[in-house]
């Protein structure tokens, strides 16, 4: 069962991503809806995959991936950017788009989009 741990400022989001995911039977799913404490949650749980929301209060996603690829025990953690910044229009249509080495998908984002998202990202 691979773990991946969401980083939102929305809770009721995270809490939907959550079930939704761990109702699939394959993933176990973690969530932080305070910026400040993901690095740390991310050195305790060890996820396989990071979904990060860009725009936070205190940390956002941006300042997140830094320390992350700063961090020699962080840095190999693939990462998904959730944003609302980036809409399915700009992205051609597809669940997903690229912005340099990261991969952004655009929210409101449905299940099966993330999942497949979330597939080729741990493939």
């Amino acid at each position: 069962m691979k773990k991946i741990l969401v980083v939102d400022d929305e809770a009721g989001f995270t809490r939907m991503v959550k079930l939704n995911l761990e109702k699939t039977g394959r993933f176990a799913v973690r969530i932080v809806n305070d910026s400040m404490q993901a690095i740390e949650t991310m050195r305790v749980f060890k996820p396989d995959l990071a979904l990060l929301d860009i725009v936070m209060p205190d940390l956002d996603g941006g300042d997140l991936v830094a320390q992350m690829k700063a961090d020699f025990e962080l840095r190999e953690i693939p990462i998904l950017m959730l944003t609302a910044l980036v809409s399915p229009s700009e992205t051609g249509g597809q669940p997903t788009t690229k912005r340099g080495d990261l991969t952004m998908i655009a929210k409101p984002v449905s299940l099966p989009d993330l999942l497949k998202a979330i597939e080729q990202k741990l493939n």
